[in-house]
């Protein structure tokens, strides 16, 4: 064969060997991962043993095509690398990676830095080798790999948090290992000085540059996606390249870590990309991905393992008990991360406590595999090494590999068993069997249709029945007599199952074209909001996290702060916009839970503990309609435009269903269908627009609804307007301050305020304006003014007070005949 024809199928043979492995691991009851090492170093062994020898046939081409790959380190790196980062980071639940991150990132750089350094120092004392080349394979052997380790995890159904741990740590720490050994390979080889500060600099530069390249590189994905409407392929394709020119130009342009760039940019598509492209595409991009990444890490461990027989050759009973120190002082380096720093975390609240369980899974779990026999690969490629520590290298990083492949991952499945981690919680546990019978329930009445529909015997579906029965009976049975929650354990129970709903219903509305991804990330986050605040405190944590979300966060308040002291508006109402679409689906969603509540929870957490969510839901039903009840009073325009639009989207949504099953039952044919499609896509890129708002915020209209300017000229009007600054006040802020000093006063164009006066507060409302007698008294506010709700207020400062009194003698006469009368029946304001 030529030598195109020679990799091809070494390549398919590889792949056609991997694939034949599987059923192979499933009989074995082993990872597929540890299959494929087996399979690999034997195939190491046999090139290395007849490898020479002119055996002729498929099988001896087989063997002369995989000798001959002589796949260089950059070659491990450049061409998997990426693919195997990737294709992890896209399938990561970003938001709860976020609630993890700090122990995260604590594993995947803290803890790197203190392997590195402990294994170094340990291999130090007692070898003469050198402590430059002892922190090199350090840092070589920091490198983690999930592969394994998440294949076993999803095998036995433990905790997703444990997953969650193990594989961001991964994405992170490769990046953070192979940062420290090109600093110490560059030191061994003269190309460094050994300047600790520099050393620290470049880390910090690799790791934070690449974090900023990437997170450029994924909006920029996210946004190139849109452009691309209706062709999947193209979209995905996108990715795959974003995948390879984020590491490239990350590391080979800007000099910043292409680890950290990739997955950076694998994050940022998760997180916004799901919710900028169809659900359909959505998911052949996870499907393509998961493809790409089986290849990848079936190939790399067969082709790094192939090595392995190689690496070790020379190993003698010196490496042994040089292995052991390594392994030993590795081992006992991560418990320290984990049992010594991890506690600390979540005492001073920067990260959940992790369970001691979990941490000595995780302790356990780190396992490495092809990319630390990639760097090793590279120390002994390297000219400049010299030959003793190139061996040093290969044989005990080699060795420490094969450790933690055959030592600790069969380990861990009876390490998991025996810690319980692959157990249903208690509260799991009395869902399931609630499921359990509801389920039998259910299939137990409806079976006899089902006889009906099939021209079944009905005999046969009562003797079905019959069994059916019986086994409710036992589902039943094992309910009662399984541990009893207490009552707020069911209810945190039923407040999860409802925010788990929740989410999905967010994710129906974006699939069927009715909201947003913008706004569908935003609601996303409120759920996992309300999540974390179960997780932390049941009903009170839910309630809390229910009420941050009703709050105006920072953007919003950064806003009006915007426009009050520069008058930019655009923001302020990009941001009230966004609150009304979130509201108005919060309305939507939390009224579709109340009758989940009400329909379902009282089978799975008991008639009390449902009634007493029910409660929650529809308080928080009530707080929701409250607030979207002040918009719609300051802003009815919009708000009839807005729901308008939204029903327009539900009936194109529907409309869209309707032609598919007409074309799906034949009734129209192709052409007809295909036309039908487009001008849809054409009316639904216009109701994507949102409907603009306007905020009345105009100084001159705003003047010319108070009624105190009303028999003004125009001349005076314009005079006026000129004095007066708009201010838009949200519900509930306090607008004067008992105490302080009068500075301003102010006039209501639109809303109502509340004068916290005793023994009665007094309510002022469009037309009426308040703070002028601390103007003309000079004396201190009397009493706190609150806003009822969003109101338009017009703020004359101090200064302009007498200009503004000047301007029309019948408004000054006014304003100074209601001070008189607010002086004799009022305090001062």
């Amino acid at each position: 064969m030529h030598d195109i024809a020679m990799a091809v199928f070494g390549v398919t043979g590889l792949l056609a060997l991997a694939t034949l492995l599987v059923p192979v691991a499933a009989r074995a009851n082993m990872a597929f991962s540890l299959v494929l090492a087996l399979a690999g170093i034997s195939l190491g062994l046999i090139v290395h043993l007849f490898g020479g020898w002119a055996m002729g046939g498929p099988l001896g081409d087989f063997v002369a095509a995989i000798a001959g790959f002589d796949l260089s380190s950059d070659a491990f790196i450049l061409v998997f690398l990426p693919a195997l980062l990737f294709e992890t980071a896209v399938v990561i639940d970003v938001r709860r990676l976020r609630d993890d991150l700090a122990p995260i990132l604590l594993l995947a750089v803290v803890a790197v830095l203190v392997s590195t350094f402990a294994v170094g120092f340990a291999l130090g004392a007692v070898t003469e080798m050198g402590l430059i080349a002892c922190l090199l394979l350090a840092a070589i052997v920091s490198t983690t790999d999930p592969i394994a380790v998440v294949a076993i995890f999803r095998d036995l159904g433990v905790p997703h948090r444990l997953s969650l741990l193990v594989e961001g740590e991964s994405l992170f720490n490769d990046a953070a290992a192979i940062s420290l050994f090109a600093l110490f390979l560059g030191m061994l080889t003269g190309e460094r000085q050994p300047d600790v500060l520099a050393g620290t600099l470049s880390f910090l530069w690799g790791f934070a540059g690449g974090l900023l390249f990437g997170y450029a590189c994924g909006r920029a994905v996210c946004w190139g996606v849109t452009l691309l409407r209706g062709q999947r392929f193209a979209k995905v394709t996108v990715t795959v390249a974003a995948a390879y020119l984020s590491f490239l130009l990350g590391e080979h342009y800007l000099h910043v870590s292409g680890v950290v760039a990739v997955v950076t940019t694998a994050l940022v598509i998760s997180y916004y990309g799901r919710t900028q492209v169809s659900a359909e595409t959505w998911a052949s991009l996870l499907d393509v991905w998961q493809q790409v990444g089986y290849w990848a890490s079936a190939l790399i461990f067969l082709l790094a393992t192939m090595r392995a027989p190689g690496m070790l050759a020379g190993m003698g009973v010196a490496d042994l008990a040089l292995l052991a120190v390594l392994i030993l002082s590795a081992l006992a380096a991560r418990a320290l991360v984990l049992f010594g720093l991890f506690p600390g975390l979540a005492a001073i609240g920067w990260a959940e406590p992790v369970a001691i369980p979990l941490r000595a899974v995780v302790w356990w779990g780190g396992l490495r595999g092809a990319i630390s026999l990639a760097l090793a690969l590279a120390v002994v490629e390297n000219p400049s090494v010299p030959p003793e520590v190139k061996s040093f290298v290969s044989v005990l990083c080699t060795g420490f590999v094969l450790f933690t492949l055959f030592v600790n991952a069969p380990l861990l499945r009876p390490m998991i068993r025996l810690l319980g981690l692959d157990r249903l919680s208690p509260a799991d546990l009395a869902v399931r069997g609630r499921a359990i019978a509801t389920g039998l329930a259910a299939v137990r009445q409806r079976v006899s249709d089902a006889a009906e529909g099939y021209g079944i015997d009905r005999a046969l579906a009562a003797e079905l029945a019959e069994t059916y029965t019986e086994r409710l009976e036992v589902a039943e049975t094992g309910v009662k007599g399984q541990l009893v929650l207490s009552a707020a354990e069911e209810k945190r129970s039923g407040l999860a199952m409802l925010a788990d709903r929740e989410q999905a219903v967010y994710m129906r509305h974006y699939r069927e074209g009715v909201v947003s991804g913008q706004i569908t990330r935003s609601l996303l986050a409120a759920a996992a909001r309300l999540q974390d605040g179960i997780k932390t405190d049941g009903v009170a944590g839910y309630v809390a996290a229910h009420k941050a979300i009703l709050a105006f966060p920072f953007r919003f308040r950064l806003a009006l702060w915007l426009q009050r002291r520069f008058g930019i508006e655009a923001l302020l109402a990009s941001e009230i916009a966004d609150r009304f679409e979130i509201l108005l689906m919060l309305q939507a969603a939390v009224g579709e839970l109340t009758d989940q509540a009400a329909r379902n929870l009282p089978a799975f957490i008991g008639p009390e503990a449902a009634a007493e969510v029910a409660a929650v839901i529809a308080a928080r039903l009530d707080a929701v309609e409250m607030a979207l009840a002040a918009l719609r009073l300051q802003y009815p325009d919009f708000s009839r435009a807005l729901q308008q639009q939204y029903l327009e989207r539900a009936a194109l949504r529907i409309e869209e269903d309707e032609y598919r099953r007409l074309r799906a039952e034949a009734m129209i044919g192709h052409g007809v269908f295909k036309g039908l499609m487009a001008d849809l896509a054409e009316r639904a890129a216009r109701l994507s627009r949102r409907p603009r708002i306007n905020l009345h915020l105009e100084p001159e209209a705003m003047v010319a609804r108070v009624p105190p300017f009303g028999g003004l000229s125009a001349v005076e009007l314009a005079q006026i307007s000129r004095l007066l600054r708009p201010r838009l006040v949200v519900p509930g802020e306090l607008i004067v301050r008992k105490g302080d000093v009068g500075d301003a006063m102010y006039f209501i164009a639109s809303g109502a305020v509340e004068v916290g006066l005793s023994p009665k507060p007094v309510r002022l409302g469009s037309g009426d304006y308040f703070g002028e007698m601390a103007l003309i008294s000079g004396t201190a506010r009397t009493a706190d003014i609150t806003a009822l709700g969003f109101c338009s207020l017009l703020v004359l400062q101090a200064d302009a007070f007498q200009a503004l009194l000047a301007t029309s003698p019948a408004l000054r006469d006014h304003i100074h005949e209601t001070a008189r009368k607010r002086r004799d029946g009022t305090p001062v304001l």
